[in-house]
């Protein structure tokens, strides 16, 4: 049974939601949970849940990173931290992946350093798919790295169309470069000399897409750097929560109150949930030699469950290992 080391102290509503949706995440499907963290703050929340049959561990970690703290600096100060403790868990066998809803960065950081980089990987890179609006399109990167070199970009690339083929199925995944035009010539010279390398690595690469591409779905993976892609990515839940409160609004005031109820309400229900971040949970660390997931700080039992979903799919379709030899593929036809 995959084992889950689960940091139950990240995040802004630790550890109260983080173990309620572990335990939410077990009723639905089975796997091994270790909870890290303090035991005496993870037992009083488990004593608040039915917790019959259900295989659960703590790892004591007396420390924990807190939202609002330089993450290298927190975790050289705290040793015992309990991001720490998790990606340590993983490196040392103990859990099969580790999934954390704290500090960004310090669980990039704890990754790097418990987890290390994949050979020939320079850079690790956090993907997600664009919500349940396009759930085949993959954004990366999406906030880990603000500035990149041609080559972070190309593995970027490798890691996402890998990531699209292992856990969505899709057997060759298109490939756009971001940029401010789809001609050849534009962008930044980062992603000039980017689109060279793209072009000769074998990945099924269409040529620079715009952001307006990214809704519609063009491409199934979109490659930036990780300040635009955190751009791209916020701007969208903002806006998109903002187009639908106005919907709302403007159809309360035209539609009589029983047909909104009856017709409307339901639509916008699921369109809501379409581009709830909490049904993608988390984004996948890649690039790092062991499955690693950081979701958002503010996320809540849900988006816990759906964290761990995306950790347990990871681990059961050895993500790790079609990076390691995706990238080999690609390294090759480079120096070639």
């Amino acid at each position: 049974m995959i084992r889950i080391a689960v940091d139950a102290m990240g995040g802004d509503f630790a550890p109260q939601e983080i173990v309620a949706g572990a335990i939410l995440a077990m009723r639905r499907d089975p796997f091994q949970l270790i909870l890290v963290g303090q035991p005496d703050a993870i037992h009083a929340e488990l004593d608040k849940h039915d917790t019959t049959g259900l295989d659960i561990q703590i790892e004591k970690a007396s420390e924990f990173v807190r939202m609002n703290e330089q993450p290298a600096m927190a975790l050289r100060q705290k040793p015992d931290a309990s991001i720490l403790v998790s990606t340590a868990m993983v490196r040392d066998g103990r859990a099969d992946a580790s999934v954390t809803m704290g500090h960004t960065g310090a669980g990039m950081i704890a990754s790097l350093w418990n987890l290390g980089r994949i050979e020939g990987i320079l850079r690790p890179a956090a993907g997600i798919t664009y919500f349940g609006l396009q759930g085949d399109t993959f954004v990366i990167d999406v906030g880990l790295n603000v500035d990149c070199k041609a080559q972070y970009l190309l593995q970027f690339a490798v890691m996402g169309s890998v990531y699209m083929q292992k856990i969505r199925g899709i057997p060759n995944p298109t490939v756009g470069l971001l940029s401010n035009g789809s001609e050849d010539n534009k962008g930044h010279e980062v992603a000039r000399e980017t689109f060279p390398l793209l072009k000769k690595s074998g990945l099924n690469f269409v040529g620079n897409v715009e952001g307006m591409d990214i809704p519609f779905g063009t491409v199934n993976v979109i490659v930036c750097d990780g300040f635009v892609g955190n751009v791209a990515l916020k701007l969208t839940e903002g806006l998109s929560e903002e187009l639908l409160n106005a919907v709302e609004r403007t159809a309360r005031e035209t539609f009589p109150a029983d047909a909104f109820t009856t017709y409307l309400t339901p639509a916008l229900s699921r369109v809501r949930q379409m581009m709830d971040y909490t049904e993608i949970g988390a984004a996948a660390v890649l690039g790092v030699d062991g499955v690693s997931v950081i979701g958002h700080g503010r996320s809540r039992a849900k988006a816990v469950v759906s964290a761990i979903q995306q950790a347990k799919t990871d681990v059961e379709r050895e993500l790790i290992d079609a990076i390691k030899q995706g990238w080999a593929e690609v390294a090759l036809k480079q120096v070639i």
